[in-house]
């Protein structure tokens, strides 16, 4: 076989991510035939070669695994949990391989997420360029003011959060936002093309109404269809949707009419 990059012989194995396999060659984490690999861009033919990562030695390219979790509120999207805190891995064990989860979700939101060995596919979908959409019904305390849901699907400043000093405030990137359910407590259907931390709680906090409850129903080409708990294993075309899947340029920005946001169709 043909000499491969490290950190993609060690995302192939199902150790981690290629991302975090950059990590662990740049800490001198990994050794190739007895010699610690430290830059990055190495290469190694993965049947010839003896790689070990902190110190044990890797084993040959897994079966890939890709699942649909759904995920409930009060799981952590880790792979394990310094608090004792039950993890998302709780709910998938004897799969047969070493997987972990694809992005986040946080301790107290629940629905649609993704777990898999592939490094390259998880590197695709997490990374700022993929632009993947990403869909959540949320539900809000009190009732937003029509021009204040405006501003958020502009794009808003939020500001850093408590206990981050020296975190600058970020803009947002447009989103679609579409009233689901008119009550007291409203809820919302949010799509976004990006995944800062706790982002549609801090988007609504900036215009005053706290969320109370929000569910990923979708992701990219993938809805929600398990009950929660539960989960299913992605089919061949699935994964290729995944694989090729970016958001038509402009596609959460919304258009104008009537004075009123709607949707824009996506390009074909």
């Amino acid at each position: 076989m043909a000499s491969e990059r490290l950190q993609k012989i060690i995302a192939s194995a199902g150790i981690t991510s290629r991302r975090k396999a950059e990590e662990l060659i740049t800490q001198g984490r990994v050794a190739v035939n007895g010699r610690v690999i430290t830059e990055l861009g190495s290469k190694a033919d993965p049947e010839h070669d003896h790689i070990k990562v902190d110190g044990k030695l890797l084993r040959g390219r897994q079966r890939n695994v890709y699942l649909l979790l759904n995920k409930p509120k009060g799981h952590v999207t880790t792979v394990s949990d310094p608090e004792g805190r039950p993890t998302v891995m709780d709910l998938v064990k004897h799969v047969g391989e070493r997987i972990y989860p694809v992005g986040r979700l946080d301790y107290l939101s629940e629905g649609l997420l993704l777990l898999t060995n592939d490094g390259g596919l998880a590197n695709h979908l997490t990374r700022a360029a993929s632009h993947i959409p990403k869909t959540y019904l949320v539900k809000v305390s009190g009732q937003p003011a029509e021009e204040d849901i405006v501003k958020l699907r502009r794009g808003i400043k939020i500001g850093r959060r408590l206990g981050e000093r020296a975190a600058q405030p970020v803009h947002t990137a447009p989103a679609q936002i579409k009233l689901m359910k008119e009550a007291a407590n409203p809820w919302y259907e949010v799509t976004l093309i990006e995944g800062k931390s706790r982002q549609i709680r801090r988007m609504f906090e900036e215009i005053g109404h706290h969320v109370e409850k929000i569910k990923r129903v979708r992701y990219g080409p993938l809805s929600l269809d398990v009950e929660p708990g539960q989960f299913r294993v992605l089919s061949p075309r699935e994964v290729g949707l995944l694989q090729r899947s970016r958001s038509p340029r402009g596609s959460t920005k919304p258009a104008r009419q009537n004075g009123k946001a709607r949707r824009r169709r996506p390009s074909r």
